[in-house]
C-alpha cells in the first residue's frame, strides 16, 4: 500500500483525493497547505485526521505516516520540494513542469540520481488505456511509416491576472510552460528519446506580462518525421492528436484527457473505423493507480509509458529552447 501525502492543495490536489478513493493499492494519509482555511476544508471534505494535516510543507515531508508525495503546488517550488523529498526519502509524483527551465531540471535529475526514490511527473494521459491501445496499433503497423503528427492544446483564459499562475513569469507562467509538456511528450512515444529534435519553425505571442500565451513549433526527429505543436491561453483549440503515416492517419479526438470512454479514429485510402477504448476507472485514478504500482516495484505496459525523471529533463530541454527561442524572436526579456 503506496501511503501519500498532498503539498499544495488547490484544484489537481482536489482531483487526486477524489480519485484515490477508488483504489485498493494506494490511500492518502496526509496534506499540507500554507492556507489555513485550505487546509480546514480539505481535511473536512476528504477525512483526514487532524494530526495529519500541516500547514508547512517540510513538515509532511518529514512524517512517518506517509511514503509517496504528490507535490501540487506552484511550478516555481517543484526543484525545492523534490529536494527535501529526497532528503526525507519519499517517493515523488510532481505536477508538471518539472521545474522553470533546464538548470532547475537537471538539478533536480542530479539530486534523484542513485538514490532509491521513484519519481514521476503528472502527465495523466500517457498510461491511459486509449495511449496504450494507440501504441499498439501503431505497433502493428496499421498506418505504416509515421511521417509526420499535428497536436494541439488550448483554452481561453477570459482575463489576464498578472499574479496568476498562468501569466506570472516568475511562477512559470506562460502556455509552453503550462500546457507544452502534453505535445512534446506526445512525441516521444513515437520517437526516440535520444534523436536530438531540429527546430524548423517557431512562432507566439506574448501576454502583457511578458510571457507567451499562444506559441507554436516545427521540429524535425532524425528519422524524418515532422512533429508539429501549438498551445494557447488564448484560444480553444480543437485539441486532438493527427498521426499520418504511410498507410493511413489516426486522429484522436481527445488525447489529453480522456474519459471513461472514448475513442480514435483510422482512415485508410478504403477504410475507416473507430476504435472504442472502455475502462472502469477515471484519468487521474489510473495515473494514481499505476504511479503506485510503479513505486512498488510492480512493473507493466502502463508504469512503462510514466514520465521518468530522465524523460522529464529531455521534455523540459525542448521546452526552454521553445520558450527561449520564441522569447528571443519577440524580443521579451
Amino acid at each position: 500500500m503506496i501511503k501519500w501525502g498532498i503539498v499544495g492543495l488547490g484544484n489537481m490536489a482536489n482531483h487526486f483525493a477524489n480519485a484515490i478513493k477508488e483504489l485498493d493499492n494506494a490511500k492518502l494519509i496526509s496534506v499540507a497547505s500554507k492556507s489555513k482555511i485550505k487546509l480546514k476544508n480539505f481535511v473536512k471534505n476528504h477525512n483526514i485526521s487532524d494530526d495529519c494535516s500541516f500547514n508547512n510543507y517540510t513538515d509532511l515531508i518529514k512524517s512517518n505516516s506517509i511514503n509517496s508525495v504528490y507535490i501540487s503546488t506552484l511550478n516555481n517550488t517543484h526543484v525545492e520540494l523534490i529536494k527535501e523529498c529526497v532528503k526525507n526519502k519519499k517517493n515523488i509524483l510532481c505536477e508538471k513542469p518539472i521545474g522553470l527551465d533546464i538548470e532547475e531540471a537537471k538539478l533536480a535529475h542530479d539530486k534523484l540520481k542513485n538514490v532509491r526514490i521513484f519519481f514521476n511527473e503528472a502527465i495523466a494521459y500517457r498510461s491511459h488505456p486509449q495511449t496504450i491501445e494507440l501504441i499498439n496499433l501503431i505497433n502493428a503497423n496499421e498506418i505504416g511509416e509515421i511521417k509526420k503528427i499535428d497536436t494541439s492544446f488550448g483554452f481561453k483564459v477570459q482575463k489576464i491576472n498578472k499574479n496568476s499562475r498562468l501569466f506570472n513569469k516568475s511562477l512559470g507562467g506562460g502556455a509552453i510552460l503550462d500546457v507544452g509538456c502534453y505535445p512534446v511528450s506526445f512525441f516521444n512515444l513515437f520517437v526516440d528519446k535520444k534523436d536530438k529534435l531540429k527546430f524548423i519553425k517557431i512562432d507566439g505571442t506574448s501576454a502583457i506580462t511578458g510571457v507567451d500565451d499562444y506559441a507554436e513549433v516545427s521540429l524535425l526527429s532524425e528519422q524524418n518525421i515532422e512533429l508539429n505543436a501549438k498551445v494557447s491561453l488564448k484560444e480553444n483549440f480543437e485539441n486532438t492528436c493527427k498521426i499520418y503515416g504511410t498507410k493511413g492517419t489516426i486522429i484522436l479526438p481527445n488525447p489529453w484527457l480522456p474519459s471513461k470512454k472514448s475513442y480514435f479514429e483510422v482512415i485508410k485510402d478504403n477504410s475507416y473505423y473507430k476504435k472504442f477504448i472502455n475502462c472502469d476507472k477515471n484519468i487521474y485514478s489510473i495515473q494514481i493507480e499505476n504511479v503506485s504500482n510503479r513505486f512498488n516495484n510492480q512493473k507493466n505496459k502502463e508504469s512503462n509509458l510514466l514520465v521518468d525523471i530522465n524523460e522529464s529533463v529531455q521534455i523540459m530541454e525542448i521546452l526552454d529552447k521553445w520558450t527561449k527561442k520564441l522569447a528571443d524572436n519577440l524580443k521579451l526579456i
